[in-house]
This record gives structure tokens, sequence and C-alpha cells, in this order.
């Protein structure tokens, strides 16, 4: 059974930076695209940003473009999301998820497992 277990988040200045991490466990590392969405209390989940296997491919949401930066650690099935200059509205749930698929993109249906969720709040 796979399991992802994200950690890293935490209380922070505007401006400040945070590292989360996504341990994902039962499963074949190399064969997932990693992606990391978050939910805002009130609002719908929304993308982050994705990575592709080789860690050779990148996406990201345009609010965090340029800020952000996803990446992953084979040797230790580990994947991450640098979060840089942070702002108040980055506050949300953050979730690491995994995809079988190729081409697996901005849209969580595409996802076949998901993390608990680690909390990031950005105060002002």
């Amino acid at each position: 059974q796979v399991q992802l277990v994200e950690s890293g988040g935490g209380l922070v200045q505007a401006g400040g930076s945070l590292r989360l991490s996504c341990v994902v466990s039962g499963g074949t590392f190399s064969r997932y695209r990693i992606a990391w969405f978050r939910q805002a209390p009130g609002k719908e989940r929304e993308f982050v940003a994705v990575i592709n296997r080789s860690g050779g491919y990148t996406d990201y949401a345009d609010s965090v473009k340029g800020r952000f930066t996803i990446s992953r650690d084979s040797a230790k099935n580990t994947g991450y999301l640098q979060m840089n200059s942070l702002r108040p509205e980055d506050t949300a749930l953050y979730y690491c998820a995994v995809s079988l698929t190729v081409l697996a993109g901005r849209r969580g249906s595409e996802y076949d497992y998901w993390g608990q969720g680690t909390q990031v709040t950005v105060s002002s």
C-alpha cells in the first residue's frame, strides 16, 4: 500500500521560507509524478506544482512561479517543495500527491495517492 507523509509546515512571517517534504513508501518511487496542492479555508483545492519522474520537467501555478521550487530525491523516496518569499495568501493546508500517469498535470483527479497534508501559516 502506497503511503505519503508530508512534513515541514509551520508558522512563518511574510517573506520567510519553508521546505515541505513528502516521503513516499510502499511503491516504486521512480514511477510516480509528484505534485503539491493546497487548500485554504473556505476555498477549493488548487494546484501548486508538479515534477515528472526524471525531475527534468516542472510546472507551477502562476501564483507561486519564481518563489516555489519543486524537486525530488530518488535515493530518499522524497519529494520537496521549497517555498520562499512567502505571503499571507500562501496560508493553506498543503498536500502532496503522486500519479502513475506519465502526463499527469494540474488536475487532482489525475493523482492516485495523497498525503494527509501539512499546515502552512504565513503571518503578515
